[in-house]
């Protein structure tokens, strides 16, 4: 189960990883940049008329937002009660060895044989098994994916819909290519609030 833990945390990474490289610039101002004119006036005085570039912190989002929270432990509960199955069945099936090897020298060489046959025949069904369920698993991670990307993609339009940013990139754990973070220029609590409210208002989790 450690590679579908692996495979779930890859999948809950890139998910909220496509707030790492959104450009929201359009070419209606004739080739020119377009000017900040976002309500946040601590930035004003650096973004007049340039480029503007914020970043969002993935972290926060990965233990803030409800939503990915949500989805997160309901992966998670997955995958620990496929786990408990497979651990379950194994230990059904060591049992029950350790029950015919005590019989010892009551055993007879056709017995001995039959036995094995099923035990390697029930070994193989339990990690067919594991296999199909993990396959499923990652599936449903991968509509999970989808659906954080199409929420946060949709979410970043909204709050951006005035262009006041013309760059929002992403900055993580195993994420972070800024060498350099202006504090100022972090939005994550606005982008936090913002997804919290807008789930809470559409009553998702």
């Amino acid at each position: 189960m450690q590679k579908i833990s692996t495979i779930l945390t890859g999948i809950l990474l890139v998910a909220v990883a496509v707030l790492f490289y959104l450009h929201f610039s359009s070419d209606k101002h004739g080739g020119k940049n377009p000017s900040f004119n976002g309500k946040n006036n601590s930035k004003d005085s650096f973004c007049a008329g340039k480029q503007v570039v914020a970043y969002v912190e993935l972290d926060s989002l990965y233990t803030q937002v409800a939503f990915i929270k949500a989805k997160r432990s309901e992966l998670e509960l997955d995958q620990k009660n496929l786990s408990d199955q497979y651990n379950n069945q194994y230990n059904i099936l060591e049992a029950e060895k350790a029950k015919f090897i005590k019989r010892g020298s009551a055993i007879t060489q056709q017995e001995a044989q039959e036995f094995q046959d099923k035990y390697l025949q029930r070994q193989q069904e339990i990690e067919t098994q594991k296999q199909a369920n993990g396959q499923a698993l990652a599936t449903k991670g991968a509509k999970v994916m989808d659906e954080m990307q199409v929420t946060l993609r949709d979410f970043l339009k909204e709050y951006n819909k005035d262009k006041k940013f013309t760059y929002i990139l992403a900055t993580g754990t195993g994420l972070d290519y800024l060498f350099y973070k202006d504090s100022s220029l972090n939005i994550t609590p606005e982008i936090v609030k913002g997804l919290n409210e807008k789930i809470k208002a559409n009553g998702k989790p």
